[in-house]
């Protein structure tokens, strides 16, 4: 059929031919329903002309037309006891196939969410990261960056994640997340909108195809920046489809007496009670779907469809700004003790908003009813003698009322709290507390604040930041060491460790470099600018050799993935180079203390040589292991990888020590 559609589209004059059969195809069928039509009306006139040829036919059509009126009545109503019966039959008969409906019209929903938003954060990922890095400094910027962000990616959840993801890097300080958090919390009330005028005012599933149908090619073009906005239309359809469904799956509860007389019961719980519990029922279901705006977007489809009273739909909302901590929560579990504040402040402060909330619900729930209420009747008014007759713009106006409460409740939250953020920040380092070193490593403790009033004093604090920066690379090459030689019981965990450190050197470096130009664009001494040339030079050395530490780590997974026979023998044939190279970066960190321009670098030269004599020597033992069939070669290359590894590790820590000494 396909093969006979293209052939006729291909052809113009067949394309032509094929419109006029489809034509005639119409016309012939309308005429047909018209010649019934008026066949049907002779009939009537010919027994009207009968009954005027017998006596008194005005009389008898009189008493038959009654007679068909009292039949035609009563057919009426047994037609409508019986449509009521079948409703009421296919209410009761609702079960796990309409479930299952539901289910999957959410998962298209959340799925569409997905695809939009990460479709426009890897558009526009790059100026999003600028954006939180840059405009976070004031407690009003992170405000507008977390409400901008999230109106643009349409996902709370996302970008309390990325903010944990920042904060975890040392990208973003805990007071410059925590205006992102409470941004975030403004912007996620778009979606309500969008979903109340779009999802249930406008049939916008005709439009999402085509959306979709214009955007699915793009999905397959070489250029990121278009396949990526692609991505981003296909989501938005997807979604408004998966939101279309659900509408659908969900029935009205006047087809069903029972779920109406629950319903029903469920007004009728003592106030507090019914309210606690819906607050629980929202913050359960954005638990389960993990997602605020997916768990709003059912919110306002039970409103709609007159299973939830708009206060108990009020309720839910606020159980559903409980639930959406959860995910930055969830995040922040494998992060540091830094992102975990953060996490943490996300759920006090959602929890106190939801505290004064209930306290207020009752005047708060009928001041947006009668502002709706108002808004209702001004337009109701305005167009009650035109077109639109009795029929109100605001059609659906219990969802807007929703929507209107997300919003002025969140945004009143951050206008009452945001002058309390030192208390909070006080609160969570007592709810999460340090144990020790290892937690705040992410954390600039000397160059966070600022330049000082002159630039020697922020070169100093330049080079104790740079000491914290040999901390973390020690670390490494210590994880590392357990990793290759101590035979852990969980290896994915040690190399995972390895890897978020490994991104700890990278921004730190960043950070550092960055403070260190805008030292040298101050009133700076000659001995400075020589300075701030070395701690460069020192910490370029040190993020390298974050690299190199990872790169082992991922060498001997690749080699325990591949199954290549690396034993604890094998190993400790290769440790005598390691165990130099972490003595010797013990050594470097005790250097870093020392003040630049005063080192000697005699002993590190000395053990640069001892390294690279090791490096030969092992090399050496490999080859001869492989020439004897002792290592096959899969294991040699390994072992190679990683002496090689280790040497290199050296030549980095004489490059720092060369600069501890004044000599880069």
């Amino acid at each position: 059929m396909n093969l006979r559609m293209s052939t006729i589209l291909s052809n113009p004059l067949r394309f032509k031919y094929y419109y006029i059969t489809v034509f005639a195809l119409l016309f012939f069928t309308f005429s047909s329903y018209a010649n019934n039509t008026g066949s049907d009306q002779h009939v009537i006139v010919e027994n009207t002309a009968q009954f005027e040829n017998i006596d008194d036919s005005k009389q008898e059509l009189l008493a038959l037309l009654q007679t068909n009126n009292a039949s035609a009545t009563t057919a009426v109503s047994e037609g409508s006891k019986a449509a009521e019966k079948k409703k009421e039959k296919e209410g009761l008969n609702w079960g796990v196939w309409e479930f299952l409906q539901i289910v999957g019209a959410l998962g298209l929903f959340i799925y569409g969410m997905k695809v939009m938003s990460d479709g426009l954060q890897k558009a526009a990922g790059k100026k999003l990261r600028q954006v939180l890095r840059t405009m976070t400094k004031t407690r009003l910027g992170g405000i507008l960056t977390g409400l901008f962000t999230t109106t643009l990616i349409q996902s709370s959840s996302a970008t309390t994640v990325m903010v944990v993801s920042f904060v975890n890097a040392g990208l973003l300080t805990l007071l410059g997340a925590f205006g992102v958090i409470m941004g975030a919390n403004i912007g996620t009330t778009i979606t309500a909108w969008l979903v109340a005028i779009l999802g249930f005012k406008v049939s916008i599933t005709p439009i999402a195809i085509v959306l979709i149908g214009l955007a699915f090619p793009f999905l397959f073009t070489s250029n990121n920046r278009r396949r990526n906005i692609a991505e981003f239309i296909l989501g938005f359809g997807i979604l408004f489809i998966g939101l279309s469904y659900l509408k659908d799956s969900v029935p009205d509860i006047k087809g069903n007496p029972d779920i109406l007389a629950f319903v029903e019961n469920l007004r009728s719980l003592p106030y507090i009670v019914g309210l606690l519990l819906f607050i629980c029922i929202g913050t359960i279901l954005t638990v389960i779907v993990q997602s605020s705006s997916a768990a709003m977007a059912i919110t306002l489809t039970l409103l709609a469809q007159g299973w939830v009273p708009f206060e108990f739909a009020c309720a839910m909302v606020l159980g559903e700004n409980i639930g959406t901590t959860i995910t930055a929560n969830i995040a922040a579990s494998i992060a540091n003790i830094t992102a975990k504040r953060a996490a943490r402040f996300h759920t006090v402060f959602n929890l106190i908003g939801v505290v004064w909330m209930i306290i207020l619900f009752p005047v708060f729930t009928k001041m947006i009813s009668g502002s709706i209420d108002g808004v209702y009747n001004f337009f109701t008014g305005l167009f009650d003698q035109g077109a639109y007759g009795k029929k109100s713009v605001l059609k659906d106006k219990d969802l807007m009322a929703l929507a209107l409460f997300h919003t002025t409740f969140n945004i009143l939250n951050v206008l009452l709290l945001m002058w309390f953020v030192p208390y909070f920040e006080k609160l969570v380092y007592r709810m999460v507390k340090s144990s020790g070193d290892d937690d705040e490593e992410t954390e600039l403790k000397y160059i966070g604040g600022g330049l000082l009033d002159t630039a020697e004093l922020s070169l100093e604090n330049a080079r104790k930041e740079t000491i914290d920066f040999g901390k973390v690379v020690y670390k490494m090459t210590g994880n590392l060491t357990s990793l290759l030689f101590a035979e852990p019981k969980r290896p994915g965990k040690l190399i995972g460790k390895i890897k978020e450190r490994e991104e700890i050197t990278d921004n730190k470096e960043i950070m550092i470099a960055n403070f260190l130009a805008r030292i040298s664009e101050m009133d700076i001494s000659a001995d400075g600018s020589h300075k701030i040339q070395s701690i460069m030079s020192i910490c370029n050395d040190m993020e390298r050799m974050g690299d190199i530490l990872l790169s082992t780590a991922f060498t001997y997974e690749a080699a325990l993935e591949n199954d290549v026979p690396i034993s604890a023998s094998t190993m400790n044939t290769i440790k005598s180079i390691f165990d130099k190279v972490q003595e010797r970066t013990k050594k470097m960190l005790e250097d870093l203390e020392i003040e630049i321009g005063t080192h000697d670098v005699w002993e590190a030269q000395k053990a640069e040589e001892e390294i690279n004599k090791l490096r030969d020597s092992l090399q050496k033992k490999v080859f001869k292991g492989i020439e004897k069939g002792e290592l096959n070669s899969p294991t040699g290359i390994a072992l190679l990888d990683m002496i090689g590894s280790a040497e290199r590790l050296g030549d980095h820590i004489i490059n720092v020590n060369e600069a501890l000494a004044g000599l880069k």
